[in-house]
């Protein structure tokens, strides 16, 4: 044999990958840029982009901005009027990759949210692409005339949603015309994790919500009628009396009661670790280092659970705990089972963090003889 050297660099496949998380994708109609797609950030000049005159889009994307933040970005689709939605958010799919997408403008009825949960379904299978969709429900019809009392909007929006099972769809109330984009906003908002609730007090304030809404009778939106949508999975912001500010309930989603994604934070972070999985599988197809034997078992574990390792990754500073997106995986989270010579199945488990939604404070007085001899 002739002697030689052979050098071969081994992609280990140890690398970052590309983050969609707080990345939303805006649906809607506008004076300018009909039919694009628009790259947008904090320094965007909207009324160069989407025109003069204000616009649903424009509003929401300005709310968004405000309480996103820093180092927001997200992309907006300029609606046509003979474009369906739906097709503008299969457009959008060949440019860029979302977390979720808002939609703008829709008449929303059972069978819009029914469409919407089967484009959810429609990206997972055909992009490996897991995206929530927020959809803005009309506000009250505040006509003397013609509109609504509370009341009447409490009963036409329970009836909206009723027996309508779609977990990767939200529902918000356009009670301020803003809202969607504030409640977008928040959900991108870098200060916290995507695992904290958008009912987190400790975020801040909503930034850009006015002076309540009023029905036919003139009356302002009361607390009661905001309980009630909520109750009925509307993701609506809510207040505390003598407590400055508003801010957000849960962020309800369409899922079936008992489900796993009944609230938004569950189910981002099921999400990332479905985009995450999916690039750590693909990886690994056709690797026959990956196999039965009792070592490949274990590296494959050890492997798999690399991105669940990272995603718990907390940080305390001074005595300050800032937790990670989930709980840190157990031992036997993940278990590798082979179906046969040329199929192996992956189970993961990931754990949530505990979240006080409600705090219930008991307080005793002690009214012994003790407190005399002080």
């Amino acid at each position: 044999m002739w002697p030689y050297v052979q050098i071969n660099n081994l992609n280990q496949r140890q690398g970052s990958v590309t983050a969609v998380e707080r990345h939303l994708l805006f649906i809607g109609s506008a004076p300018s840029n009909t039919g694009k797609l628009l790259s947008v950030n904090t320094q965007s000049d909207f009324d160069a982009l989407l025109g003069q005159a204000d616009s649903a889009l424009k509003t929401n994307l300005l709310a968004a901005r405000d309480n996103a933040g820093q180092n927001w970005t997200a992309a907006a689709f300029v609606l046509p009027t003979d474009m369906d939605w739906i097709e503008a958010a299969r457009a959008a799919q060949q440019t860029q990759s979302f977390e979720g997408m808002v939609v703008l403008g829709q008449n929303v009825d059972g069978d819009l949210i029914t469409v919407a949960q089967a484009l959810n379904q429609e990206l997972i299978a055909k992009w490996g692409r897991w995206q929530f969709i927020l959809l803005g429900v009309p506000g009250i019809n505040p006509d003397p005339d013609s509109g609504d009392t509370w009341s009447d909007y409490e009963t036409k929006l329970a009836a909206l949603q009723d027996g309508i099972a779609a977990d990767g769809v939200a529902l918000v109330p356009m009670l301020w015309p803003n809202l969607l984009g504030v409640y977008a906003g928040r959900l991108c908002n870098r200060a916290v994790s995507i695992a904290d609730s958008p009912c987190r007090v400790k975020t801040g304030a909503l930034v850009g919500v006015g002076s309540k809404p009023l029905d036919k009778d003139g009356i302002p939106l009361p607390l009661a009628t905001l309980q009630t949508l909520e109750a009925n999975r509307y993701s609506v912001p809510m207040w505390y009396p003598d407590y400055d500010g508003c801010y957000w309930a849960d962020g309800r989603q369409l899922d079936t009661e008992g489900g796993d994604y009944q609230v938004i934070e569950n189910l981002r972070v099921a999400y990332k670790v479905a985009r995450r999985m999916r690039i750590r599988a693909i990886a690994r197809i056709g690797d026959r280092a990956f196999n039965s034997t009792p070592g490949s078992t274990a590296a494959a574990i050890t492997y798999f659970g690399k991105d669940l390792r990272e995603m718990a990754r907390a940080t305390t500073i001074n005595g300050q705990p800032f937790p990670g997106d989930i709980a840190s995986p157990q031992d036997g989270d993940i278990r590798i089972q082979w179906i046969s010579k040329n199929l192996v199945s992956v189970y993961v488990v990931v754990r949530t963090l505990d979240c006080p939604k409600g705090i219930i404070v008991n307080i005793m007085l002690d009214l012994s003889l003790n407190n005399e001899e002080g």
